[in-house]
């Protein structure tokens, strides 16, 4: 971490002990500490990653050293973390997660007294902090008692999606759920959530470790295991998460792993044909969705609102100009009568509640939906500076287009899009492409591949 930008697109991220080590944290926890005022009471919980409590006692510990209340809500998802801290009378909260990167990553997020992460401008304020280590110490008089530590936040967290929802008319479908948490603190919400519902629950990945089973990002590749047993036991449909529970990808009864912006999509129709939400006609979603969602949603007049990458983005646009839900491709779903942020076990009981309405399965819901093909890959990226000649590129060679270039670029064609960006979280360049046919998509990606392997080439040799 030489570089002056410290926050990536949703918090702090980096290898345990190599990226991410005590001093680093140490330093952001001071950062942390000296923004929000001398006594704020601060919610710290965590993953069960590898580093992940040695990095939470590092935070506690700078968090206390800058005068604030301390509270440790222990091992929980991060919108558990996020729904108690909304709902109670905390200034702020860390969350020490990594969410959906490979194991060997730890991570700290910032959250605000609404529950949100902090925005982007807070971020800055942190990162000037953090490098120019203007940090407020206080006196021994002022460092109180400690931590404390609450023990209710996952139960208080299961109890409020509950309250939403139709309980009853859940109920009398018995559904037959798998869950496969990533064996991280899903497992210990997503499981409860369903058999507080009277849902026959198969688990998968659900003991907590900080070795995975899996990768902890669900992914088609990284879910094909969990696809394999949803058919086996003739489940309704399954359900998998990332490693802090934020994200909700859906598996139907015959096995197919649903793109995030598709079961949103479902998601969104229900919330306007059976929950009968009146708020503006309105989704708000990050460029990486499919341009599908367009399609579909202008039958019931719904304007589009697209972002940059980002669920702290989308959260904040949906607060400044209202909506009836946001999400993101890769399986984040907000719904703002819970909460302003992503949350998987808010999108597994609206799942739930869409198809007891329904009354059909999953896989036919999904058969009845336009298809398109979604394929991605990440070339590696050395040097960030080289992202701007990519982006020109790729503009000059698709000129005449449909272009979007509020985050990387999305180029819009008649029967295929695409997005190339970089990583917020990895020093990757990311490429999505969506086509209406396997082929079309694969040709495209392909092409993509190739011209921005060529452009860094290039740039390498001419530098």
């Amino acid at each position: 971490m030489v570089a002056r930008k410290l926050f990536g697109t949703d918090g702090v991220r980096g290898v345990i002990n190599v990226e991410l080590v005590p001093e680093t944290a140490l330093r952001l926890s001071l950062a942390i500490g000296t923004y929000f005022n001398s006594g704020s009471k601060i919610l710290v919980g965590r993953d069960c990653r590898a580093g992940s409590e040695l990095i939470a006692n590092v935070v506690i510990a700078g968090l206390l050293s800058s005068g604030l209340r301390v509270y440790y809500a222990g091992l929980v998802p991060t919108p558990a973390l996020q729904y108690y801290i909304k709902n109670s009378d905390f200034d702020g909260g860390v969350m020490v997660t990594a969410s959906h990167n490979p194991p060997e990553y730890c991570g700290i997020k910032v959250i605000m007294g609404d529950g949100v992460e902090a925005p982007r401008d807070v971020e800055r304020v942190l990162e000037e902090a953090f490098w120019d280590q203007r940090f407020r110490r206080v006196s021994w008089r002022e460092l109180g008692v400690g931590c404390r530590r609450i023990y209710d936040v996952n139960d208080f967290y299961v109890n409020g999606i509950l309250g939403l929802i139709d309980t009853e008319r859940i109920r009398s479908s018995k559904f037959k759920v798998v869950v496969d948490p990533a064996n991280n603190t899903a497992s210990l919400t997503s499981p409860k959530l369903l058999r507080k519902l009277g849902i026959k629950v198969f688990t998968v990945n659900a003991d907590i470790s900080h070795i995975p089973s899996r990768n902890p990002e669900p992914t088609p590749e990284s879910l094909a295991e969990t696809s394999a047993v949803v058919k086996a036991v003739k489940a309704d449909f399954g359900i998998a998460h990332d490693g802090d529970g934020d994200r909700a990808i859906f598996i139907d009864d015959t096995g197919n792993i649903l793109p995030g912006d598709y079961s949103a999509v479902l998601l969104c129709r229900h919330i306007l044909e059976h929950r009968g939400d009146r708020g503006p006609r309105r989704i708000v979603t990050a460029v990486s969705s499919s341009t599908l969602i367009e399609e579909i949603l202008k039958d019931y007049n719904v304007e589009v609102t697209w972002t940059k990458v980002g669920s702290i983005v989308i959260a904040r646009t949906m607060m400044r100009i209202g909506a009836l839900a946001g999400f993101e491709e890769n399986g984040g779903f907000m719904y703002p009568p819970h909460q302003y942020v992503r949350d998987g076990g808010m999108a597994l009981a609206l799942m739930l509640e869409f198809l007891s309405f329904e009354r059909r399965k999953l896989s036919e819901i999904y058969k009845d939906m336009p298809r398109r093909y979604l394929v991605k890959t990440k070339v590696p990226l050395a040097n960030r500076g080289k992202v701007p000649v990519i982006i020109n590129e790729l503009r000059q060679v698709f000129s005449g287009r449909r272009i979007i270039d509020i985050d990387g670029i999305k180029v819009i064609s008649r029967d295929y899009w695409f997005l190339v960006r970089p990583s917020g979280t990895e020093p990757v360049v990311r490429i999505f492409v969506e086509g209406s046919t396997q082929e079309v998509a694969s040709k495209v990606l392909n092409e993509l591949n190739n011209l921005v392997r060529r452009v860094l080439e290039d740039e390498v040799r001419s530098s």
